[in-house]
């Protein structure tokens, strides 16, 4: 199966994508998710059916595709481009109809049904040829959208008037007023509604622009000068050697060769302040170096980069529905149907029940068409994900799926690892010990040397933080060779030589039976015995002191959980004031200890991400705290990048209150149309009127969720 990522524009509501989504299901296609407010499409192809045969498709439903590689050769011939451009030019032909209404002013030849039906005209060619397309294709695809409804209603009034006029009634059917009316404040509140929804996107969109900048590349000729010359960031490769300046924002995923520079990195951590880069160490592209000049070579770049891996993991979080969206979207798909009944309804019931005049009925069940708003129960999602994940990515939070946002609301207890999440997991020797029997080997004519030898050896093969301090530390040239090596998680390294001697290098629990000394870090055996100790250091992340008492200033339980000695681990827990402790656990212990938990309270799991993978897989919400670097390769529900735990009261707090913004939105969204169409129904508001408020009923909802922006929420 082949995984398509494609841009469709001309969506305006979630009548919208579901007609896209069951075109696509129909043509067999799996895994469709279709975001109608960012205009994202990705979906599995078996390619059975060429692609362009499903572009072509889309593009008669009324969509324009754009594919990534390239956009479709269809060129959109029509006049207006936009919803402003419409209303501009409707409201020049609607504006005389409505003087009118301004008292004392009385044009005699306004009222001329000839005139008003010369001024209209323009404005119903104009609406049909963007409702009237667009509901006629959304019904012959059997997904009814909400321009019919504006097509109904607007088509109603106009034949209805036209009728008049030909028919020499004119003083009685006079409604070209109501029917322009309508057309031209759906545009406007269309245009309202593109506006406040596209806000929404703004974080991602700035993300999205980071990647496009131009590069200083490095190149040599024949004679080994070096030159350099810009091209665009798309067009780098793993391997281009780049020049960065003061100023510049780094192109692409780099290794420094030369020099160093403080590095911004606040547009995936959301911290101001600047890093300081040097040989070796690695730049995001995105990231703006503020002072100092490097040259680096390109790691990433293109759709492999750390931004891009952002960008998509953030698009797929947006195109998920939480369950909360279900119940919406069941309705919003027979929303139109069930709304064109009710106009119909309406009619009926004051013509013949209510006798009011057919003018009067025709009016109210305009008004019902025109009032009526599918689009606010399928924005009421999107738009509070959006603004969300957006400002999340923007502090370095990275949401994997919307399902997780939700599941924030119900969390109690939330459990730590200690190493690397608690902790610096920048570790230092900070003493060790040969054991008498080991200084007795006549084997070896320098045993603190042997020593150090051996345990570099077990060692350098290990990923573990611990075993990364000693291997940095006692790195030698002539290591051990080794005929058979293994790690064993939880529990040490394993090795066995060419002789047939074993060693290892483990936790107390690999030499409870050889000693009773427990407060080490690293034991090393040769064969059985044990030949000596390392003790090292790590220092609690100052960030976790502050992130552990706002946790428990929110209700929320907090649990160590460690594979490291109780000790160490009653130390850490004592000093942060964290509730509960679960010391030398192993891989399968902590899934366990998480399984348990989970049973008595909602958990969240934040771990490093590497050893802790299960635990937080199992977690109801598992949380990374990891370098950005390795983003791609986390396996949590959420990624607090580059350490950034000093973020994961937010992280919680957004989750949470994105989930109540949706139930406002929803709550909004139903409340409007149950109230908004009996009143409508009965004749409380006019077909004008109605329309200005369709409109703002979307408007509401999106500038609800971009409170989401600026609300405290941690």
């Amino acid at each position: 199966m082949e995984k398509l990522n494609w841009k469709i524009e001309g969506m305006s509501c979630t009548n919208c994508a579901l007609t896209i989504d069951k075109y696509l299901t129909g043509k067999g296609m799996q895994q469709v998710k279709v975001n109608f407010i960012g205009g994202d499409l990705s979906f599995e192809s078996d390619n059975t059916i060429p692609t362009n045969e499903i572009e072509k498709g889309i593009e008669a439903l009324g969509y324009h595709v754009i594919t990534g590689e390239k956009n479709t050769t269809h060129q959109d011939k029509r006049i207006f481009k936009n919803h402003l451009q419409r209303f501009t030019f409707c409201i020049i032909f609607t504006a005389p109809l409505l003087v009118h209404m301004i008292p004392g002013i009385h044009i005699h030849v306004l009222m001329n049904p000839y005139v008003q039906l010369s001024l209209t005209l323009p404005v119903f060619i104009v609406g049909m040829d963007y409702f009237g397309r667009s509901a006629l294709k959304s019904v012959l695809k059997g997904v009814p959208n909400m321009n019919l409804l504006i097509a109904i209603g607007a088509t109603a009034a106009f034949g209805y008037s036209l009728y008049g006029t030909l028919t020499d009634q004119a003083a009685q059917y006079m409604f070209y007023e109501t029917a322009a009316t309508i057309l031209t404040l759906v545009f406007l509140g269309n245009w309202m509604e593109d506006r406040s929804v596209q806000s929404t996107q703004a974080a991602l969109r700035k993300l999205a622009v980071s990647q496009k900048t131009m590069a200083n590349m490095i190149a040599y000729d024949d004679k080994h000068e070096e030159h350099i010359f810009q091209v665009d960031s798309q067009v780098l490769k793993t391997g281009d050697l780049l020049l960065i300046k003061t100023g510049e924002s780094v192109p692409a995923d780099c290794k420094i060769l030369w020099g160093d520079a403080e590095v911004n990195e606040a547009i995936f951590t959301g911290e101001s302040l600047p890093v300081h880069k040097k040989m070796t160490d690695t730049l995001i592209g995105g990231s703006l170096l503020q002072n100092g000049t490097v040259k680096a070579y390109v790691t990433a770049a293109g759709q492999n980069t750390v931004l891009s891996h952002i960008l998509q993991m953030v698009k797929e979080a947006q195109s998920q529905k939480p369950p909360i969206q279900q119940l919406a979207d069941r309705i919003s798909a027979i929303f139109v149907p069930v709304v064109v009944s009710l106009s119909i309804i309406t009619i009926l019931i004051n013509y013949f029940a209510v006798h009011e005049s057919f003018s009067n009925s025709l009016l109210r069940g305009i008004a019902v068409l025109v009032i009526s708003c599918p689009c606010a129960m399928g924005l009421a999602t999107p738009a509070s994900i959006a603004v969300g994940l957006g400002r999340a990515a923007k502090n370095g939070i990275l949401f994997k799926n919307a399902r997780s946002l939700e599941l924030f609301k119900s969390i109690q207890q939330i459990v730590f690892d200690k190493t690397g999440t608690l902790t610096t997991g920048e570790f230092s020797i900070s003493g060790f010990q040969i054991t008498a029997d080991f200084k007795k080997n006549t084997a070896f004519t320098n045993q603190e040397e042997a020593f150090k030898r051996i345990a570099f050896s077990l060692e350098k093969y290990s990923n573990h933080p611990l075993a990364k301090t000693i291997s940095k530390n006692w790195k030698c040239k002539d290591d051990l060779r080794w005929a058979k090596i293994e790690e064993i998680k939880g529990w040490g390294m394993k090795a066995s030589d060419k002789e047939g001697n074993i060693y290892t290098a483990g936790s107390y629990q690999s030499v409870t039976n050889l000693t009773k000394e427990s407060t080490h870090n690293i034991y090393i055996t040769c064969n059985a015995e044990l030949i000596g100790w390392i003790d090292l250091v790590d220092e609690i992340r100052p960030e976790a002191y502050e992130v552990i008492r706002l946790l428990k200033a929110k209700g929320f339980t907090t649990i160590l959980l460690s594979g490291d000695r109780k000790e160490k681990c009653a130390q850490v827990a004592g000093q942060l004031g964290i509730d509960q402790v679960y010391a030398e656990q192993t891989p399968e212990q902590k899934l366990q200890k998480i399984e348990s938990l989970n049973t008595k309270a909602p958990t969240a799991m934040v771990g490093d991400g590497i050893n802790d993978a299960p635990a937080l897989a199992k977690a109801t919400v598992g949380i990374s705290v990891s370098d950005a670097s390795h983003l791609a390769m986390q396996s949590a529900d959420v990624v607090l990048m580059n350490n950034g735990l000093q973020h994961l009261p937010l992280a919680l707090g957004l989750g949470k209150h994105t989930y109540i913004t949706i139930q406002e939105n929803l709550f909004w969204a139903f409340a409007y149309n149950i109230i908004a169409i009996p009143v409508a129904a009965m004749g409380y508001l006019s077909p004008a009127f109605a329309a200005l408020s369709m409109g703002f009923s979307d408007v509401v909802l999106a500038i609800n969720s971009l409170r989401l922006n600026f609300k405290k929420v941690a």
